[in-house]
């Protein structure tokens, strides 16, 4: 199997280990792999103690994701979410649960928690796709109208909508 050729690599400015262990505690099937610090050389340039941890190798659902502190010059943004694909409503309901736990909850709009660590996820019925590629115009409108007016998605509701 060819190993995946792109892997995400996400800034924190000193939390990166913190937040590996906070995911890797939510999605099944997943691991802290590797755990690299800062050499005694370089402060000059990144400012951080020899032996302070520099990236986490994490996987989540066996896809491989980075984490580096490299201190506070950048902070995430809804440009850039992660998506959570989920096929019933419990699954919607644990992972908005868990990842929205001590985040922004004025950020929770149409299935997007944002977490603790500024990261935004989009958790959607992976039936969405089918929703909103429907080749009825009627049945779209009506499914994408009833997301527009969920912070958590309620798969039944929007099951109903789409249904008309």
């Amino acid at each position: 199997m060819k190993p995946q050729a792109i892997t995400p690599c996400l800034w924190f400015d000193t939390q990166a280990e913190e937040a590996a262990k906070f995911y890797v505690g939510i999605f099944k099937n997943s691991k802290i792999t590797l755990v690299s610090k800062y050499p005694d050389t370089g402060r000059e340039v990144h400012g951080m103690p020899a032996g302070t941890v520099l990236t986490v190798n994490f996987e989540l659902d066996g896809h491989p994701f980075c984490a580096l502190n490299g201190g506070p010059i950048f902070k995430f943004n809804e440009a850039v979410s992660l998506q959570v694909p989920c096929d019933t409503q419990q699954e919607i309901d644990y992972f908005w649960e868990k990842l929205g736990q001590g985040g922004d909850p004025k950020a929770q709009q149409c299935g997007w928690p944002k977490d603790k660590f500024g990261l935004s996820w989009q958790v959607f019925p992976a039936s969405m796709s089918k929703m909103l590629t429907d080749k009825d115009p009627q049945k779209v409108r009506r499914a994408f109208n009833a997301m527009l007016q969920m912070k958590k998605m309620n798969l039944a509701e929007l099951e109903r909508a789409f249904a008309g």
